[in-house]
């Protein structure tokens, strides 16, 4: 059953409008705008349940904690900063990986992270744009 709350609903509003994968302290503190008492907890049990009912997905980066992101998007991959530590989709996927798969294997999936400086850190000008 899909219990439309007030902590829900600012979730849902901040994932939609972010477009990028979001980790459970970056959602609290976006989701703190419309709900300024939320806590840790309550976005964890929110991100398990819209999780349970297929609303989001579990971006799994290596020697990183979960992210989630809007389920039923097409193929795609992640983008790393490696200075704030935000997670950001990139489109398309780079073609040639098959020839790197041993002889006699087959491939199933993949996943592709790139990882670097963000437009704001890469930015030379100080201070922080569009976060």
């Amino acid at each position: 059953m899909d219990r439309d709350t007030l902590q829900r609903r600012a979730i849902r509003r901040v994932l939609s409008q972010s477009g990028r994968p979001m980790s459970p302290p970056e959602l609290l503190a976006a989701a703190r705008e419309d709900v300024p008492r939320m806590g840790l907890a309550t976005v964890y049990r929110t991100v398990r349940a819209l999780t349970d009912e297929g609303w989001l997905v579990p971006v799994e980066m290596p020697g990183e904690p979960q992210r989630y992101e809007c389920a039923g998007k097409g193929h795609h991959h992640h983008f790393n900063c490696s200075r704030c530590g935000r997670t950001f989709e990139v489109e398309g996927c780079p073609s040639g990986l098959e020839t790197m798969v041993p002889e006699g294997f087959r491939m199933d999936t993949h996943e592709v992270f790139i990882y670097g400086l963000c437009g704001d850190c890469n930015d030379p000008l100080p201070g922080p744009r569009g976060r």
